[in-house]
């Protein structure tokens, strides 16, 4: 029977050769199609160990995870966001895996939330976590930040959000609105695309992209709104509330026109 993984403690009577034989199954865990392997085992050994790990090893995991990105296997590509979410809050943070990210998020044709045989794969969800980690760190401009989810969005797809996906890309989209160094015009101009692709609606069955940006946005409005709770259940709002309730209101009454 082989042995069980080291814990995070493990890790740290692990040097040389051995530690590195350690990341490096990591590594392979987080692609595994078991989900009991990659989901349950591995990313909760990535969670407990990256506060532990130098900042040679945090750019070894980064550089290897931005890399599974691009992987053929989609639980391998949909895994990377969250191992790259809990580098970003250990401190660290690079162009080349934004760049890597910003290529995959909006691109990513498979959006299942849950498989059979491979359990939660979540891409649309686990993109918005690693969004939402980068706004709470100031990792990327928040302009940026909002127009990769509403790249997400708007991206042609048949799959219509079945597993909370719209909420959690909410929750991001309002953390990055909540930033103190958003202006009030980047508070309304991050939905401008959305405000364009909901102007080519025409009569007929609603489009998925359009019915999951819908429902994303009416989440939205509730979280500006009321307000959100932060990761210390600290209740947060957006920086520039009116800003944000106009935009959001302005593009839903051209899918609702009996909104007022």
């Amino acid at each position: 029977m082989p042995s069980p993984p080291p814990t995070a403690h493990d890790l740290r009577t692990l040097t040389g050769p051995r530690r590195a034989a350690a990341l490096e199954t990591l590594l392979s865990d987080l692609r595994s199609p078991d989900p009991v392997v990659r989901d349950e085992r591995a990313y909760r050994r990535a969670k407990e160990w990256v506060p532990h790990l130098d900042a040679g090893e945090l750019r070894m995991l980064g550089d290897r995870t931005a890399q599974h990105l691009a992987h053929p296997e989609v639980q391998a590509r949909t895994f990377a966001p969250l191992v790259l979410a809990r580098i970003a809050e250990a401190g660290d943070w690079r162009p080349e895996w934004w760049d890597a990210f910003a290529r995959w998020y909006p691109a990513e044709q498979d959006l299942r939330g849950h498989d059979a045989a491979l359990g939660w794969l979540h891409a649309a969800a686990h993109g918005a976590d690693l969004l939402a980690a980068l706004a709470r760190g100031r990792r990327e401009p928040p302009g940026m930040l909002a127009g990769t989810a509403v790249a997400r969005l708007l991206a042609p797809t048949t799959h219509l959000f079945d597993a909370q996906e719209d909420d959690r890309i909410a929750h991001a989209l309002v953390q990055i609105l909540a930033r103190p160094d958003i202006t009030a015009a980047d508070s309304e101009r991050w939905a401008e695309p959305v405000v364009a692709a909901f102007r080519t609606g025409e009569p007929g069955p609603v489009p998925a992209w359009a019915s999951n940006t819908m429902r994303t946005l009416r989440a939205l409005y509730v979280l500006a709104d009321r307000g959100f709770r932060d990761d210390e259940g600290l209740v947060r709002t957006v920086t520039h509330r009116p800003a944000v309730l106009r935009a959001v209101a302005g593009a839903l009454g051209i899918v609702a026109p009996y909104a007022v």
